[in-house]
């Protein structure tokens, strides 16, 4: 069990096996305010590589594909059958940390544009109406965040005002 979510784990390398979604609810139980960003590995099969490592996938015994996770520096190696996911070991601390940073620099930089998507797929999905809505408040939350540490003395004037 890893955050909740039930993974498989070699016992020798420490790698990671994830099935299909498994990545993405281990790191929304990692840390809950990332859960609005998620990376799709499926968008571009183009940028897909055949493993140099020959790792084949545990379920199909199909040969894995090695892609980058997002626009960081991680590989994580996928089945085009089954979605499954194999990360080495290490790799999930290293896909929390690139989107704890990818997070602050989408919420510092481009808010206004990830508040509307957001809201958007609270209407027309991918993920259930509970969830999107919980991705949506959790974009406002940071919002305030950032908006408390920008302008810190507006913000105590408003927190003073009579409710």
């Amino acid at each position: 069990m890893l955050l909740g979510v039930e993974v498989d784990y070699c016992p020798s390398c420490y790698g990671l096996w994830f099935e299909e979604h498994e990545l993405e609810w281990a790191k929304d139980e990692k840390d809950r305010s990332l859960r609005w960003l998620d990376v799709d590995l499926w968008k571009d099969p183009a940028r897909f590589q055949v493993s140099r490592g020959r790792k084949f996938c545990p379920i199909d015994r199909m040969p894995l594909y090695e892609v980058r996770y997002g626009s960081s520096d991680v590989r994580v190696d996928v089945c085009s059958l089954c979605h499954g996911i194999w990360l080495d070991r290490g790799e999930f601390i290293e896909i929390v940390e690139y989107l704890k940073e990818k997070g602050y620099q989408e919420v510092m930089h481009r808010y206004a544009k990830n508040l509307v998507q957001e809201l958007w797929e609270v209407f027309s999905g991918p993920e259930m109406l509970r969830e999107e809505i919980l991705d949506f408040l959790t974009i406002v939350k940071l919002l305030r965040y950032k908006f408390a540490v920008q302008h810190p003395v507006i913000s105590q004037l408003m927190l003073s005002l009579p409710r």
